[in-house]
């Protein structure tokens, strides 16, 4: 009897075990070419060929371009340069307006770099982007009248010059959670005016809770992900702070069976950048050699997961001087930091001849 007691129960053990596996999603392996990118700030003036020419230093093979729309304080409509109205709009940047845009897209063609279009909003009533939302039904039409108005407006752009991602917007979490039916209905607009790859790029807390990654072509993510709170934390510590985020983008990345795109990531070269990698507080002591490791750590214990497509770091100046470090504390220009992503931008090369 006991013998058979155990016989059964092993039975039963040994079928939950094969349910439970094939319960399980088949991991998920992207074959396609990783990107080694930077998030190209847009300039103020026109650029020459060389600031182009410059990227190449840390061995980038994409730029991604990011036009801005703005949100007043006053109104509840978008504000962007439209085509045709650059000399009646010069309140806005020569990178942000189409016309710096398609130079800026010319420019990057001829120094041979893959491209992605990234366009975000500024709330100038200083909402972060992810908590921007409004009251009424007329502010929402509004808003969302203009807004697909300015991602269609550079989607377009986009199927002209053949770029080869399209990021159909930055950082919305409200409003993907209010507005359910506007992201899927803008994605089939995109699709008519435009054919490449198509993202979106959320948040690192809350990118699970965007419902139409099965129309994109991305899970794009802004990878700033904290991993320690530390000051100045060991190497091995940063990379201990990996394994919970690892877990999470493992499991989700077979879940929906798509790749895991870092549209942003970067880090502060200043005293406890890796506790909250995401802020702007530019206040702490400088601590360049904290941001080259935090680099280090992403791209030993991140890039080479199979779902992974690689990223684009935040962020470049493409008219930063060349004889002196950037003073904005998240560029990693003339910094420690630029020579561990020379390296590990190399080595990605290398790993694909």
């Amino acid at each position: 009897m006991k013998t058979k007691l155990l016989t059964s129960g092993v039975i039963a053990i040994l079928l939950a075990a094969y349910f439970l596996n094939r319960s399980r999603p088949e991991p998920f392996v992207y074959k396609g070419e990783k990107h080694t990118g930077v998030s190209f700030v847009a300039p103020r003036n026109p650029l020459e060929q060389s600031s182009f020419e410059n990227v190449k230093r840390v061995n980038a093979e994409w730029v991604s371009f990011m036009p801005y729309g703005f949100v007043g304080s006053e109104d509840t409509e978008l504000h962007f340069v439209r085509e045709g109205a650059e000399d009646a709009e010069r309140h806005q940047w020569w990178g942000e307006r189409p016309d710096g845009v398609k130079k800026c897209l010319e420019l990057a063609r001829k120094s041979g770099f893959k491209i992605m279009m990234k366009p975000h909003i500024w709330v100038q009533r200083g909402t972060y982007t992810g908590d921007f939302t409004l009251e009424t039904e007329e502010e929402w039409n509004a808003f969302e009248r203009t807004f697909a108005e300015y991602i269609l407006q550079y989607a377009r752009i986009a199927e002209v010059f053949h770029v080869e991602v399209f990021c159909i917007a930055t950082e919305m979490e409200s409003m993907v959670r209010e507005r359910p039916d506007f992201f899927p209905a803008l994605i089939r607009a995109v699709k008519k005016v435009y054919k490449g790859k198509l993202t979106y790029a959320e948040n690192w807390d809350c990118f699970e809770e965007v419902p139409f990654w099965n129309q994109l072509d991305f899970v794009g993510i802004d990878g700033y992900f904290p991993l320690s709170d530390e000051k100045h934390p060991e190497y091995e510590e940063l990379k201990k702070g990996w394994r919970k985020h690892l877990k999470q983008m493992d499991r989700f990345a077979a879940e929906v069976q798509k790749p895991i795109l870092f549209t942003e990531y970067g880090y502060r070269s200043c005293d406890f950048s890796t506790e909250k990698p995401w802020e702007t507080d530019y206040s702490l002591p400088d601590n360049e050699a904290l941001q080259a490791s935090a680099y280090r750590s992403l791209y030993e214990e991140v890039w080479q997961k199979p779902w992974f497509a690689g990223g684009y770091l935040w962020k470049w100046f493409p008219d930063k001087p060349q004889d002196r470090p950037s003073r904005d504390k998240f560029c990693p220009q003339h910094k420690q930091a630029e020579k561990v992503i020379t390296e590990y931008y190399a080595k990605n090369a290398s790993e694909l001849e």
